[in-house]
């Protein structure tokens, strides 16, 4: 896919484009946003970009996609490709917004480093940027025509018509089509992304899994977050906690997301944490829907059973299904086993397909022990809540 010429080149540029990735996209971001402010307004979730997550996101992605044109050149890298465009797709990125990026991004590489920059690494690096932004404009294309919006805009106005409180900082919101047309088609395991202004008159985006709901409603579960010593709160959330109500309208996307609930009869582990239960349950929700008999087993982790978000309705989802299992641990208090995951014990079957979902820390550890039980590294699948700074790496 690479030309010969620019392979060579990238090969040779690698270690040091690499090394200074970390400074080009932050010079990106800051200048884009200098002379671009309008791309805060409903595209750009600024609290990853303040914390960095963004930044490292998108340098991440640029040298896997790279290294795997290397590595691999008569392969294109899907998975990688896929969980950006769906994350894309949900935000209605179009695309004149490559060109930009591209604008801003190729003039950091530049400003970032110097004379290393010649007029013939920067054409290998270009070839790199219009291969991985070629490939995702077309799959995004794909996705959009899916749902039958070619201009990308999959908004629709919902109403609120329930709202639960499932823990101290966990609320689940029923939603209804306001304009009373049927629902999108959704897939188990996916999302949606809600669009809302904030107090400061920006919008911004955030994605939710849908966890549930019937032919005419689609439920998100939504935990607040909270300030923290290095972090502030979650401005979406938040807002959600405090000023959402029964008979609201919200702004809200077509479902996407690549990690969905596999068709066939092979065994099932789910092995979640925290809010992390969300898809999980939606899954659980459609093989108790379909009558499933596969095999399920179904593991949680949690901080107690008081912050354990739908575990009412996830004990009797996997009471209905005839040969599921249920395991949760519990750091704090009684109600299951002490202390964090431990696959030690379990049988898990060879030829499961495992579903992750939670922190990046909890969900490295897990696959691990997944590996060590003997399932393989393709069949265990893993959804990360924010940009992911793990795929990349993998």
């Amino acid at each position: 896919m690479l030309s010969t010429q620019s392979a060579e080149i990238v090969r040779a540029t690698l270690p040091v484009v690499g090394a200074h990735l970390d400074e080009i996209t932050a010079r990106f971001y800051t200048t884009m946003f200098a002379d671009r402010p309008e791309l805060l307004d409903g595209l750009f979730n600024r609290a990853n970009q303040a914390n960095g997550e963004q930044r490292r996101a998108l340098a991440g992605s640029i040298a896997g996609f790279a290294k795997a044109l290397l590595d691999h050149p008569d392969e294109r890298p899907d998975a990688l490709l896929s969980r950006i465009a769906h994350k894309h797709a949900s935000l209605a990125v179009t695309d004149d917004q490559y060109v930009i990026v591209h604008k801003y991004l190729f003039g950091a590489i530049a400003d970032v480093l110097g004379e290393a920059a010649t007029p013939e690494v920067v054409a290998a690096w270009d070839e790199v940027y219009w291969l991985m932004g070629g490939a995702l404009i077309a799959m995004e294309a794909r996705l959009y025509a899916e749902k039958g919006a070619a201009d990308g805009r999959t908004w629709r106005e919902w109403t609120v018509v329930d709202r639960r409180a499932e823990t101290p900082d966990v609320v689940s919101f029923v939603l209804r089509p306001s304009d009373g047309d049927p629902l999108p088609a959704l897939r188990p395991g996916q999302y949606v992304s809600v669009r809302m202004r904030m107090p400061d008159g920006i919008h911004q985006i955030r994605q939710y899994s849908v966890s549930g709901g019937d032919a005419h409603t689609r439920r998100i579960t939504v935990k607040r977050v909270r300030a923290t010593e290095n972090a502030p709160e979650g401005e979406m959330s938040t807002l959600l906690h405090a000023d959402t109500r029964v008979g609201d309208t919200l702004t809200v996307s077509a479902p996407f997301g690549d990690v969905v609930l596999s068709d066939g009869d092979r065994p099932l582990v789910f092995a979640t944490a925290g809010i992390g239960c969300t898809p999980v349950v939606g899954m659980l929700h459609h093989l108790a829907a379909t009558g499933a008999t596969r095999r399920v087993l179904a593991l949680h982790a949690d901080r107690s059973r008081a912050v354990h978000a739908l575990w009412k309705e996830t004990s009797e989802l996997v009471a209905a299904l005839p040969n599921a299992q249920q395991v949760v641990w519990y750091e704090e208090g009684e109600g299951g086993l002490a202390g964090q995951m431990d696959l030690g014990g379990l049988e898990i079957p060879a030829d499961a397909e495992v579903y992750l979902c939670g922190p990046l820390p909890f969900m490295r550890h897990v696959r691990a022990q997944f590996l060590t039980a003997g399932v393989a590294a393709k069949d265990i699948h893993y959804e990360v809540f924010g940009p992911d700074l793990w795929l990349p790496q993998d």
